[in-house]
């Protein structure tokens, strides 16, 4: 190797990375201490210079291909802890940091959502078979952040909590008529739908608008929801609520106000807006590439700054704001355990190559969360100032009374 010891000597600092090369030779990077051992044979003599150009990249693609294994026990989870446990280190490195650079350079590029180009880049994602997904989700099929009430709680629990919280938030009242921007499988407006109000739900992604209309016609609660496909900018009318969950990150930065202004201008007299999403607590960022490139493509995670900065520019009252912070860690634990038993009838299914990369993209982001500076954040926003309750106790009591009546009732 003549390029990669520049990179590991300097980024491996907790555990340690035993390399095996192509001719067989071992070179061991690290103290071994505070972290995992773990063994990783590179089958490709290209791989030096590659990894050390782009690691974050070339180490999850060599994986998908299978030009990268792990030995001796070793696992892509534990390569992966291992580079989140160090990666100050990796960000040290002045080959990182010009990269680094680059990416921040063309990020409004990478982040560019134009109408079709929108559709597309979630259709790439979500429009994988529902049967997929219905592997590792839980039984609702929600795909996004749950809402733990403690951390040993079911992934079905949490789930369930998560639907309770922000319809407690919500505060709706019979026959209010409510927009969801980004539908996922139907969850959330079947729930809400049982409370009694009218739903109208869009979606850009094929596959889940036709799993959401047959999950709510077996609810039985089909009558009150509305199914679109259609990018958010195109949704018309005006609306008691506006909800939307996971979606803000599939904006793009460039987006943001666009995304605000329509919330604002569906919002009805008296009406407020629930936001959940994925942030961050570290100032303005990039995606990182394999993400960018393989599993959310125009996809980005903001600063709260960039968050606050479009709303003070698009004239909506932050009314509320909640940061969940481990509570996306313990929901992607479940995904990620749930996929590991699975992953033979993934394999089937999908294929090997793209098994590892969703395995990769899995553990990526579950470590994100537990070692990086991700969180979830909740917005309520309002065009008016006293359109949300200025006493936020109404959210338990409201909770409370879900908590009985779905629970016992209509779940």
């Amino acid at each position: 190797m003549r390029f990669l010891p520049h990179l590991l000597k300097r980024f491996v600092r907790k555990g340690s990375l035993t390399v095996i090369e192509p001719n067989g030779q071992r070179t061991v990077f690290g103290t071994g201490v505070d972290g995992p051992a773990v063994l990783m044979r590179l089958h490709d003599d290209k791989l030096d210079r590659e990894l050390f150009f782009n690691p974050e990249l070339v180490s999850a693609e060599a994986y998908m291909d299978g030009r990268l294994t792990f030995e001796d026990g070793s696992s892509v989870y534990d390569f992966l802890y291992l580079f989140s446990i160090n990666r100050t280190g990796l960000a040290s490195h002045p080959v990182q940091q010009a990269l680094r650079k680059g990416w921040r350079t063309l990020k409004r590029w990478h982040q560019s959502n134009p109408l079709k180009r929108a559709a597309s880049n979630a259709q790439s994602h979500y429009d994988h078979p529902p049967e997929f997904y219905r592997l590792w989700l839980d039984s609702q099929m929600i795909y996004s952040c749950a809402y733990f009430p403690t951390p040993d709680a079911s992934l079905e629990e949490a789930q369930q909590a998560k639907l309770r919280h922000i319809a407690a938030k919500l505060k709706l009242e019979p026959g209010m008529r409510v927009a969801e921007i980004g539908s996922g499988w139907g969850a959330l407006a079947i729930y809400l739908a049982k409370l009694g109000v009218h739903v109208t739900a869009i979606n850009v992604a094929t596959e889940q608008l036709a799993e959401s209309k047959k999950r709510a016609e077996a609810a039985g609660v089909l009558d009150r929801i509305t199914f679109f496909e259609r990018d958010y900018r195109e949704l018309t009318g005006t609306f008691d609520r506006v909800v939307s969950v996971g979606m803000m990150e599939h904006v793009g930065v460039n987006h943001f106000d666009e995304y605000f202004n329509t919330i604002k201008r569906l919002l009805g007299p008296g009406g407020f807006a629930m936001i959940h999403a994925i942030g961050r607590m570290s100032p303005p960022g990039t995606t990182a590439p394999f993400i960018r490139k393989h599993i959310f493509p125009g996809g980005y995670v903001p600063a709260m700054s960039e968050v606050f900065t479009s709303l003070e520019r698009t004239g909506l009252w932050a009314a509320d704001c909640e940061v969940l912070r481990l509570h996306y860690y313990w929901t992607i634990r479940h995904w990620r355990l749930n996929f590991e038993v699975k992953r033979p009838e993934v394999v089937e299914m999908m294929g090997e190559r793209f098994a590892r990369m969703w395995e990769f993209y899995l553990v990526a982001v579950e470590l994100g969360f537990l070692h990086g500076s991700n969180m979830v954040f909740q917005l309520l926003l309002a065009n008016e100032r006293d359109d949300v309750p200025v006493i936020r106790d109404y959210i338990v009591d409201e909770e409370r009374a879900l908590a009985v009546r779905t629970d016992m009732a209509i779940s």
